[in-house]
């Protein structure tokens, strides 16, 4: 889920598609009543990081069910699932997203927290997605906590003085402290990820921190 990278999808277009034109790494095919896929994507996006994530999800499920084809691809639908309760369409979509980036170990991780919500921290251990190599600092040992293997204090020193690094170490520490109920604790670090001096090296996913912690408890 590094923030930026869309997906560039090739497609046999049909006759309502402008052929040649991609949006958000979709191509640009409309269906006669209405959006494409990419205007969609991108409005969903808007109002996901704006805090409108209920009207995130209704252009986000439009896309999934318009594009079938890249529907697997949607990780920020994902996200979006998880903060609007539909755990289980929430496990789904990262279970099918492993299928596309397999060495993603924030799917895993996500997939992780989907689980925790509806099932508890133990069957989300158990359930733990395999990922391949993320090279990402500190993905690895993010991914060695969320499966039991590593500190919370292994990941912030794998993180060492990288604003990318810190950001990651903050925001998954705080996701993986709330599943399991350490509620002080994860508190303090999603507003540590949610800092503005990390915006730049977040990217999307630092407004993911954001909306985050704009719904915690006051």
């Amino acid at each position: 889920m590094t923030a930026g990278i869309r997906y560039i999808v090739t497609v046999v277009a049909p006759k309502v598609c402008a052929a040649g034109l991609v949006l958000l790494g979709m191509a640009a095919c409309a269906p006669a009543s209405g959006q494409t896929a990419g205007e969609l994507m991108r409005q969903a996006e808007t109002d996901f990081l704006a805090g409108r994530v209920e009207e995130s999800m209704v252009n986000f499920d439009q896309v999934a069910q318009q594009r079938p084809d890249v529907a697997p691809q949607l990780w920020q639908r994902g996200i979006a699932l998880y903060y609007t309760g539909r755990y289980a369409e929430c496990r789904q979509q990262f279970e099918s997203h492993r299928l596309v980036n397999p060495a993603d170990v924030e799917n895993a991780a996500w997939h992780f927290l989907c689980v925790a919500r509806s099932d508890g921290a133990d069957a989300a251990l158990a359930a733990l997605l395999p990922v391949g190599r993320d090279g990402r600092s500190p993905m690895p040992e993010i991914y060695e906590m969320f499966g039991g293997r590593m500190s919370q204090e292994d990941v912030l020193a794998a993180a060492g003085d990288n604003a990318r690094g810190q950001f990651y170490a903050h925001l998954y520490l705080g996701l993986y402290q709330e599943a399991l109920g350490q509620t002080a604790g994860a508190r303090e670090s999603i507003l540590l990820a949610a800092d503005d001096r990390f915006a730049a090296a977040g990217g999307y996913m630092h407004g993911v921190a954001v909306v985050h912690r704009d719904r915690l408890d006051p």
